[in-house]
């Protein structure tokens, strides 16, 4: 049994329908790209895995459990891990205290964080708002495997960053897969660094799964129906 499984997932905002039919399977240890042009609801099938929007048919069921009825925390409690787009940090709080805001027992703890992300070492007793906004996405992925999750999912985790700072991230995003074990969603628009780290990818328009595939099979056709602008 696949540790995370949608099928034939919709859902609406009130009277608008924004996903239509989504399928998507993802083993433990596997990395999977969920891409899309914007507004094809990759967001939207971030926030129904999480349960911050409530899918109205479809199944959903992650490590060998149907979490339809969990509320948001409730999910997060039982390994799913979410970096949001926009990072979301506490601003008012440390480094630190962000890190710990929501820890749950596990091989992740403060250090092993420092570890992938030395500059939050460096900053630790700095206040989330005063840090950069790739300091912020380094914190936002810190303080999501401090919840030792069995599942991380990343929206859209490099967004506005600068060249060598998606580089640092990256970089960390391979090594979460070399070294963790973790399963790993990733939403991003990078083709060639999705290339490099996922094993399979599934593209979304209008709502829909359109194209699931292991990452070698996704050729210039695809990427130029599906994703190009």
């Amino acid at each position: 049994m696949s540790l995370l499984e949608l099928k034939g997932i919709t859902a609406s905002y009130g009277p608008t329908q924004a996903l239509f039919g989504v399928d998507l399977a993802l083993e433990q240890g596997e990395v999977c790209a969920l891409m899309g042009r914007n507004g094809m609801g990759k967001s939207s099938t971030i926030k129904v895995i999480c349960r911050m929007l409530k899918h109205d048919g479809g199944s959903l069921h992650f490590d060998g459990r149907d979490i339809a009825a969990l509320p948001s925390f409730r999910a997060a409690q039982a390994g799913l891990g979410l970096v949001p787009e926009g990072r979301r940090c506490f601003a008012p709080l440390t480094v630190h205290e962000n890190l710990i805001a929501a820890a749950r027992p596990g091989d992740w703890d403060e250090a092993r964080v420092v570890d992938l992300f030395p500059r939050l070492g460096e900053r630790r007793d700095q206040a989330a708002g005063s840090l950069s906004g790739g300091e912020q996405q380094m914190l936002a992925i810190g303080r999501a495997l401090m919840t030792n999750p069995k599942l991380l999912l990343l929206d859209e985790a490099t967004e506005g960053l600068a060249p060598v700072v998606r580089q640092e991230i990256w970089a960390a995003v391979a090594q979460l897969k070399r070294d963790s074990g973790l399963a790993l969603l990733v939403v991003d628009k990078s083709l060639a660094e999705l290339r490099r780290i996922a094993d399979h990818a599934v593209i979304l328009e209008r709502g829909r799964s359109v194209w699931s595939g292991p990452m070698p099979a996704l050729n210039a056709p695809v990427a130029d129906k599906f994703l190009g602008v």
